[in-house]
């Protein structure tokens, strides 16, 4: 295999459909396919988002996990049927090899024919809980930072599942995604200068940067409780 790259294992799409609860809708059902799709400027072709507010758009074309995370959620979730594929987290892209630790932010990858670049980690939400029907599923993702990144689409182009991922540029090779990840998810007042630092990286997504100035400026983080806290009547 090429050096620095890894291969699509799967790749996948959905349609908006309901969660268990009956009431709340969301993108996150997603089916492998073997067919080659074409990705844009705005995702990959067949897939869609229930909130277009907060998923999805240039910054969040395609959504990567790796599987290698799996072994560790099986450990400590019921949900073994979710989790014998890929898709269980809404992923579109699943592969081995690459992780929070070893992709930084701004990595230019060469996605099957598209080209890419890894634009900012996942802020886990309480969807996360009704598809899995426990509990706290988005607070411990947050917590232990395995919330896999999303690309924005430089150059659109044919993505299949069996073809390779090559990173072909690395401007911020001092930030992997690890790094940013527990950055976003601290409260300690004096992560102050590395905020004020993540703020100033050009190839990291504007809300993300936008979040750091305001925490640097401030000294204080914003309310998580309205992502993370399942609604009334929830799982």
């Amino acid at each position: 295999m090429t050096p620095g790259a890894t291969v699509i294992d799967a790749l996948l799409v959905g349609q908006v459909a309901l969660l268990p609860d009956g009431r709340s809708s969301s993108g996150i059902h997603k089916l492998p396919t073997d067919h080659a799709l074409w990705l844009s400027a705005t995702g990959l072709q067949g897939d869609a988002q229930a909130d277009l507010r907060i998923h999805g758009g240039v910054e969040k074309a395609v959504h990567h996990y790796p599987r290698e995370h799996y072994a560790g959620w099986a450990s400590w979730s019921r949900r073994a049927d979710l989790l014998a594929s890929p898709g269980a987290f809404g992923e579109n892209v699943s592969s081995r090899g690459w992780d929070e630790s070893n992709v930084c932010i701004g990595d230019v990858v060469r996605l099957g024919e598209a080209l890419v670049q890894v634009s900012q980690g996942r802020q886990p939400c309480w969807k996360l809980d009704l598809r899995f029907g426990e509990r706290g599923m988005a607070r411990e993702m947050q917590a232990r930072g395995r919330t896999g990144w999303y690309y924005r689409t430089l150059e659109p182009g044919w993505v299949r599942a069996g073809a390779q991922a090559v990173r072909v540029d690395r401007p911020h090779p001092d930030w992997p995604l690890s790094r940013l990840v527990a950055l976003l998810f601290t409260r300690d007042a004096h992560a102050a200068p590395e905020w004020a630092r993540a703020a100033e990286l050009p190839a990291l997504a504007e809300r993300w940067r936008q979040t750091f100035r305001k925490r640097a400026a401030s000294g204080r983080v914003e309310d998580w409780e309205p992502r993370l806290r399942l609604p009334p009547n929830g799982a």
